[in-house]
């Protein structure tokens, strides 16, 4: 082999390197956020002169965004199913009373629970634990997940719950709009009763 085939195959190599390392969306880079003239707008919100072009550049610190997405998907989720901690029942259980209520004897129905869907709480996933001993001896259970892959799963989580929110308050507000046409015929027939009797 020649050494100019020799030094076309390693720069080969050296580049494929490269681009493979370039495509690896986890791995950390260096990020210039300097900028000259820089004015707060807002809250992490900056105007100033990058490059000689105006930039409005929003930086947050990833472990502030990151908690704050996942505070919100947990609240968003007790807010739909509830939470078992502070016994609150969410938008589900709401459902699931309302539908007993329309359901029971005093409404004229049979009895028998109307069915729900079951619950689905989409963060009660369990950890995949690598366990082991770490470097200060200590026996431990260790989880590790990408980054960019907790942020896209969160926000999947967002979306889903979010939907569901939107499809429960409705279903709520139908179920609440029955219980109150039922029980104002009961009301009603209730009343006749009475007069038929007093007569």
């Amino acid at each position: 082999m020649k050494i100019s085939q020799l030094v076309q195959s390693f720069a080969l190599v050296a580049v494929a390197f490269a681009v493979g390392a370039c495509a690896n969306p986890n791995k950390a880079k260096k990020i210039d956020t300097e900028m000259e003239r820089s004015e707060a707008i807002s809250g992490n919100e900056n105007l100033g002169v990058k490059d000689g072009n105006l930039i409005v550049q929003k930086k947050v610190e990833m472990n502030e965004d990151l908690r704050r997405l996942q505070n919100e998907v947990y609240s968003l989720e007790d807010r739909v199913y509830g939470s078992r901690k502070y016994k609150s029942q969410g938008l589900y259980g709401t459902l699931k009373s309302c539908r007993a209520k329309l359901v029971s004897r005093e409404m004229g129905g049979n009895g028998k629970l109307m069915w729900t869907e079951p619950m689905d709480r989409i963060t009660d996933k369990e950890d995949t634990f690598e366990i082991g001993i770490d470097e200060k001896d200590k026996i431990v259970g260790v989880s590790e997940e990408f980054l960019k892959d907790r942020i896209a799963r969160f926000k999947k989580y967002k979306n889903i719950l979010q939907k569901r929110e939107d499809e429960y308050v409705e279903k709520v507000e139908i179920c609440d709009a029955e219980l109150a046409a039922k029980s104002h015929d009961a009301k009603s027939a209730s009343a006749k009763k009475e007069e038929s009797t007093e007569q």
